[in-house]
This record gives structure tokens, sequence and C-alpha cells, in this order.
């Protein structure tokens, strides 16, 4: 077989493999998106022109979390919270809409406490989207209440 034969049948076979690992690679960035953001990922394609777009915003996402100084808290404060969100579900069915704003408060101020900026409510749920991709329809259905 001449050298061009052969370099006519490895390049057609060498870009097809690369085809298929950048397809691979794609589909695995994709799957790792959806699993971390939940349904939060397919609102955030639902709000965008593309799945690019909305997949560029939530990479977005996790580089400003990287960049965050999100902590644990110490066994005490937990406990505390703990304590205070039990006080509201308490009090709500007697005092529903003054409990929905207390768990909101409540709800920043442990952001705060744990390193995650609170600078406006979008800006929460896109840093919250991150961790908490599965429940972020909760504190939004919740704030919508109040």
């Amino acid at each position: 077989m001449s050298t061009g034969t052969l370099i006519a049948v490895i390049v057609p076979i060498v870009i097809v493999l690369l085809l298929i690992a950048v397809g691979a690679w794609l589909i695995t960035r994709r799957r790792r998106l959806r699993e971390r953001f939940g349904p939060e990922y397919d609102r955030t394609v639902e709000s965008r022109d593309s799945r690019y777009a909305a997949e560029r915003e939530l990479r977005s996402r996790e580089q400003r979390h990287r960049d965050l100084d999100i902590r644990e808290l110490p066994p005490e404060d937990r406990d505390r919270y703990a304590a205070e969100w039990t006080g509201v579900q308490e009090r709500f069915v007697d005092e529903p809409a003054r409990c929905v704003d207390d768990a909101d408060r409540l709800v920043t101020r442990l952001m705060s406490d744990r390193g995650y900026p609170t600078e406006g409510y979008e800006q929460q749920l896109r840093d919250l989207s991150v961790e908490h991709g599965n429940t972020l329809e909760h504190y939004r259905a919740a704030h919508d209440v109040g």
C-alpha cells in the first residue's frame, strides 16, 4: 500500500475518532451540568436563546461559586439556625405573612454567615443554584408568597 493510500485511509479515521471524542465530551459535560443543577438546568435553557448560552451561564455560575469563600457553619450556629427555623414554622399558622418574611430574612442571614453574597435576590438564586439546584424551586415559591 502506498503512502498516499495510507494517508487517505488514516486521516478520515482520525477525524472520525476525534469527532466521536468531542461528541462524547460534550455529552458528558451536558450530563454533568444536568445532574448538578437539576431542574435549574431546564429553567436556564428555557430562559436563554440557546442551549449553548444556557450552559455557558451555568458554567459561569460554577466559576463564581468556586471563587466564593463558602464555609460550613459551626455546630452551635447550625443548632441556632435549626431552632430559629423551627420557631418560624411553629408560628406560621398564626402569623403566615410575618413568618414568610422572617423565613426570608433567616435564609439571607444564613447565606451571609456561610459566605454567600446577598446583594440581590436574582444573584442569590444563581449562587444557590450551584449546590442547591434540586431544591431551589421551593425557595422561589416561598419567596413569591412574600
